[in-house]
This record gives structure tokens, C-alpha cells and sequence, in this order.
């Protein structure tokens, strides 16, 4: 092989050697690019999820038996935040100041300005002195509680009972008593689990 050609060979290896490192580089910047856009996909995804859950909904498991018949151990709900104004008879997720690492679900009784008198004699439900016909209890109400009635519901408050009237921790209790606004966490609407049992709460 003459000199030329030896030259000509040598240049041939130089510029295949630069076309490998620049492929090598390629994928290299390729790989650290997809994996930047892949933290941004999910970093912004936890941001979606955190919003979403902190205003719109979120997923509760119903833990106890003080909402039966309508609501059952372990059921699933989704709970809805955003503009939530409270409603009489609505289904809410709670934590009352005196237990605020406990999540409550009851139902809305009374809201502010209105009296609840309870004739445990009668077995019957008053609000600004009208009988409430209630066929989602689970059986007549008889437990007390230490509340004297009848009371007025204060401003920014409501009063809650149980649907299982008998076997539950709700306004008729001091420890739990009015509930604010504040500490309502949203309306239980829909129910996911268990699938026997799928669809709206309010039928």
C-alpha cells in the first residue's frame, strides 16, 4: 500500500471513529432528556393529584357502623369538595375539633339559625319544631347523649346525627357537638366499593 493510500484510510478511520462518538453523545443526551421530561410528566401529575385531592374529591373508606343502613363498613366513597355549602340531609366526611384526627361521616340535621329538639320518648326528630321523616335510620332514636335539648344550631355550624341512631358518636354528644364549616371535609356522594352497591348514595 502506497503512502497516499494509506493516508486516505487513515482519514476513512478518524471520520468513522467521530461518527460513533457523536451517535455515542446522541443517545446519551437522548436518554438524559427523556428522563428530565419523564420527572416533569410526573412531578406535574403529583401536582395535578395533590390539587385535586386538597379541592375537588377524594377517595374515603368508611370506617364503623354509625351511618347503617345507608352506608356500610369498609365502604368506598368519593367525597366532593369544591364549592361544598352545606345542605340539609347531605352526607358529609368531618373531623370535629375535639377530634380531629378521626374522620367522621354523619348526616346534616340542622344548619345555623335552626332548633333541634329530640323527644327520646317518642322516638322523634324535631327542626324549628317539624317531625323530620327520616326512613334512612336504622331504628328509633333512643340514645341520649349528654346534649340538653332543644338547642340552636349557631352561626357557621351544623348538627349532625348518625342514620344508625343508637350506635353513634354525633351532636347529641359534647365531645362532638355543632360542627363548623371549617371542619367539614366535603359531601359523600357516590359509592365505588363494594361493586354490589355501586352508583349514588341518594337514591
Amino acid at each position: 500500500m502506497d503512502k497516499e493510500s494509506f493516508d486516505i484510510q487513515a482519514d476513512e478511520n478518524n471520520v468513522n471513529d467521530e461518527a460513533l462518538h457523536s451517535s455515542t453523545a446522541n443517545r446519551q443526551f437522548n436518554i438524559k432528556k427523556e428522563i428530565v421530561e419523564w420527572v416533569q410528566a410526573i412531578v406535574i401529575a403529583l401536582v395535578i393529584a395533590l390539587v385535586i385531592r386538597t379541592f375537588v374529591f377524594s377517595l374515603i373508606r368508611v370506617d364503623g357502623h354509625s351511618m347503617v343502613p345507608t352506608l356500610q363498613h369498609n365502604d368506598r366513597l368519593i367525597v366532593t369538595k369544591l364549592m361544598y355549602k352545606p345542605q340539609q340531609g347531605d352526607i358529609i366526611i368531618l373531623r370535629p375539633p375535639m377530634h380531629k384526627n378521626t374522620p367522621f361521616v354523619k348526616r346534616i340535621i340542622a344548619l345555623p339559625g335552626q332548633t333541634v329538639d329530640i323527644d327520646f320518648k317518642k322516638h322523634k326528630v324535631l327542626v324549628d319544631g317539624v317531625e323530620l321523616k327520616e326512613p334512612y335510620i336504622n331504628e328509633p332514636t333512643v340514645q341520649q347523649g349528654d346534649v340538653k335539648f332543644p338547642v340552636v344550631v349557631p352561626e357557621n355550624t351544623v348538627f349532625v346525627l348518625g342514620d344508625n341512631r343508637n350506635n353513634s358518636r354525633d351532636s347529641r354528644y359534647s365531645d362532638v357537638g355543632m360542627i363548623p364549616y371549617k371542619s367539614i371535609i366535603g359531601k359523600a356522594v357516590f359509592r365505588i366499593w363494594p361493586l354490589n352497591n355501586f352508583g349514588p348514595i341518594y337514591r
